[in-house]
């Protein structure tokens, strides 16, 4: 019996431990059933889910305290223990009440929400600047910094690699340097597409003939991945954002060799081999029938 306690007290050991492990190799990317948020990898991510925890915690004591409230007086002031409905028709106290701490909470999630908007608004001493183009259906990349270097970013499931995720990597990752401000321009050659990396906290909009700004400082080396969350088209599903964080040390060998190998400046990829056309886009492609 002490041997079998033993054996199952390892076995749970290993099974915690294989879990965690796991957890934290899925911790930029999304996990199956997942609930709350990927886990922060910048401070605007950490802000992020700061305020979030405040406004959960002030709507989690609003819906007990009227819930609560509403319970007592269906007790208190039901027909059986008030026959003679009662004639008061406002009480100021109670109005003042409920118009002054409504506020007051209002101002309560308003100032860090504010503070959180300019936060993730601007970059303050960037290090780096990357131009980010959103086109059906792939991301191109610009570093004005580091020589210009340009590249496009696709999914392409038929050329995946064992190990990588499906409708997440891409050909051509985004590269960044770990631990440096990086400001990030979008723009659109098209449609309305949207920039967003959940572990990082930033989402914008790139829009046609427009330049929107925000920045990222990512926290430790590793793989993120995002999405367009801007349903841009036929294809949109296949516009996955993969982000490869490295050392700096690390990010000066990229640019060199990337300089090289994206010497074209990144042409105009095809359409992702595995993506089905929508049946509007074979309905316009089919040829009109002959006239009689």
């Amino acid at each position: 019996m002490h041997g079998l306690r033993r054996l199952g007290g390892a076995l749970a050991v290993m099974a915690g431990s294989a879990v965690a492990s796991a957890g934290e190799a899925l911790a930029q990317a999304p996990r199956p059933w997942q609930m709350g948020m990927q886990d922060s990898a910048s401070p605007v991510a950490e802000r992020i889910a700061s305020l979030h925890s405040l406004v959960l915690w002030i709507i989690t004591i609003i819906t007990i305290f009227v819930a609560g409230l509403l319970v007592w007086v269906m007790y208190r002031y039901n027909s059986k223990r008030n026959p003679v409905a009662s004639r008061n028709s406002h009480n100021t106290i109670l109005e003042v009440a409920w118009t002054v701490v409504p506020v007051l909470i209002l101002v309560v999630i308003a100032i860090p929400s504010f503070r959180l908007v300019y936060f993730e608004d601007r970059a303050k001493d960037a290090d780096l600047t990357i131009k980010v183009t959103g086109h059906q259906w792939y991301w191109e990349y610009n570093y004005p910094d580091n020589g210009g270097v340009n590249f496009n970013s696709m999914y392409d499931e038929s050329k995946l690699q064992p190990g990588q995720l499906r409708l997440l990597d891409v050909d051509n990752a985004l590269v960044i340097p770990a631990g440096k401000n990086i400001r990030i321009l979008t723009n659109s050659a098209d449609v309305i597409h949207s920039f967003y990396i959940p572990s990082f906290g930033v989402q914008r909009y790139a829009i046609p003939g427009r330049t929107i700004e925000t920045w990222v400082r990512a926290d430790k080396p590793g793989q993120y991945y995002g999405e367009c969350n801007q349903i841009c088209g036929t294809n949109h599903s296949y516009m996955p954002i993969s982000i490869r964080v490295v050392t700096p040390e690390e990010f000066a060998v990229w640019v060199k060799d990337a300089k090289t190998k994206f010497a074209d400046g990144g042409a105009a990829p095809p359409a992702p081999s595995s993506a089905t056309p929508a049946p509007l886009a074979l309905a316009l492609a089919a040829p009109a029938p002959a006239q009689q």
